[in-house]
């Protein structure tokens, strides 16, 4: 069976690589489906501002004309400046079961770093930190949520098989919530308000927390500034992020930490999980897509913990103590039962401390991967 790898040019051939996933894996429980239109928007060179200092190709494989396997490569020229490297990415890879085809997706991209003078290739990782990164090695039957991938459990395998080894491990927790705070919290959060003169924004209305959501992307470019391959969000990408993703947003279920001079000091950002509802949408809007999203946003007893972060000036001091209080009051005021942290990196020690004070279960890792050239 000869296999072909074919290069994604034009915008039908973008539907066609964005497609394939929903073709793979098709009545998976577990995966949790992309919106079509925003995964047009992140690989189109004309609506992602990250293409100001990235460049991307995209293939598919092919056998008997039918698709088997999908990768994206990107040169992230600002990370590899920022981090003194040579590495060319890859992305939004997906295979059937078949060593000849995973091998193949992967030495498509090499070849391609290696002509752009790279010396090695990681991934899966994105244009930027807020595209999903790493793959799934642990966590196969577990729910995934909008902002992580899911792959099948045979990925990992491929990889080893490859040559790849480990640059850089993710973990997430899955946290039952308690109809009481716990009092570690209260009083921690009592005591840093007082300590440092700091207060949570108080709104009622997504648009008021708009003008607030440049000053959480400029304080988070500077707490994540040391994170495994970050590189600080322009401004045009801030705005991109804000207009793509605080329309889901439930103000009752965000907080920010503002200081004396109305800056953003910390935040906690969450939304009702949507995987349920967007495997019946099958990654459309429309006509009848968007009702089932609406549904899952106001009826849902699961909650997933987007983003969180804290100001270095600021972090070990018990911040994080403020917005999560917060968001607790808010969880058992609507019902919510059980929260799912977003990926976490496990060397950011600082960040997985907030979890000290909570019951938790750490139910899902994820890897990043590196070969160099030989």
């Amino acid at each position: 069976m000869d296999l072909e790898i074919r290069e994604m040019r034009s915008k039908k051939e973008l539907k066609q690589f964005i497609d394939f996933q929903f073709q793979l894996y098709r009545g998976n429980t577990f995966w949790c489906p992309p919106l079509r239109r925003d995964e047009m928007k992140t690989l189109d060179p004309e609506s992602n501002p990250a293409f100001e200092y990235c460049g991307a190709r995209y293939w598919m494989a092919y056998k008997n004309n039918h698709p088997v396997g999908r990768i994206a490569g990107i040169l992230n020229h600002k990370a590899n400046e920022r981090w003194n490297e040579k590495l060319v990415r890859f992305g939004w890879i997906d295979f059937i079961d078949d060593p000849e085809v995973s091998a193949a997706l992967i030495n498509t991209v090499e070849s391609w770093g290696r002509e752009k003078g790279m010396t090695g290739i990681h991934g899966p990782l994105g244009f930027t930190d807020m595209d999903n990164e790493g793959m799934l090695i642990r966590g196969f039957e577990e729910l995934s949520i909008l902002s992580a991938l899911y792959n099948f459990d045979y990925y990992p395998a491929h990889m080893e098989q490859l040559g790849f080894r480990k640059a850089a491990d993710w973990v997430q927790y899955e946290l039952p919530i308690p109809y009481d705070i716990p009092e570690k919290v209260l009083k921690a959060a009592e005591i840093v308000k007082k300590r440092y003169g700091l207060h949570t924004l108080k709104v009622r209305k997504t648009k008021e927390l708009l003008p607030y959501a440049r000053k959480m992307f400029l304080m988070m470019n500077t707490a994540y500034e040391d994170l495994y391959g970050f590189v600080p969000l322009s401004e045009k990408l801030m705005n991109m992020y804000t207009e793509q993703y605080f329309g889901f947003i439930r103000p009752e279920f965000v907080s920010f930490v503002i200081d004396q001079h109305d800056e953003v000091v910390g935040f906690g950002i969450s939304l009702p999980n949507l995987t349920r509802a967007l495997q019946k949408c099958n990654g459309y809007l429309f006509p009848f897509g968007f009702l089932h999203l609406l549904r899952a946003i106001r009826k849902n007893d699961i909650i997933d913990m987007y983003l969180l972060g804290v100001h270095p000036e600021y972090q070990g001091k018990g911040v994080a103590a403020l917005f999560f209080n917060e968001m607790h009051q808010a969880y058992i005021r609507y019902g919510i039962r059980k929260a799912i942290s977003s990926p976490q990196l496990m060397d950011n020690t600082k960040a997985l401390t907030i979890w000290k004070n909570f019951e938790y279960r750490q139910h899902i890792r994820r890897r990043c991967w590196i070969r160099h050239f030989s």
